[in-house]
């Protein structure tokens, strides 16, 4: 209990960060590069590598590079679910 106690806990420390959030939200969509999430987000370069190296860090995305590229998406099925459980409750439609 203790071990998923702890995942849980960098999980939810991850989320607490606004840009880290969006990060994430954007990456539960599917897999996105560098250049798509500053675009997207307008997160500038340096924050923005900075977030994505704590989430890397952390273990929650996954990277592929392709050429100079590198792409991100989301490691853990079950953040995942924690993120449609939190657009659900804070990002009503209509």
């Amino acid at each position: 209990m203790r071990q998923a106690a702890t995942e849980a806990a960098t999980v939810l420390r991850s989320l607490s960060h606004p840009d880290r959030l969006m990060l994430l939200c954007q990456l539960s969509q599917g897999e996105r590069s560098v250049g798509e999430l500053e675009e997207l987000l307008g997160i500038q370069q340096p924050n923005l590598s900075q977030q994505l190296g704590v989430l890397r860090a952390e273990g929650l995305v996954n990277t592929r590079r392709e050429g100079k590229r590198i792409f991100y998406s989301i490691k853990d099925p079950k953040s995942l679910v924690l993120l449609g459980t939190l657009y659900e409750l804070y990002c009503p439609q209509g």
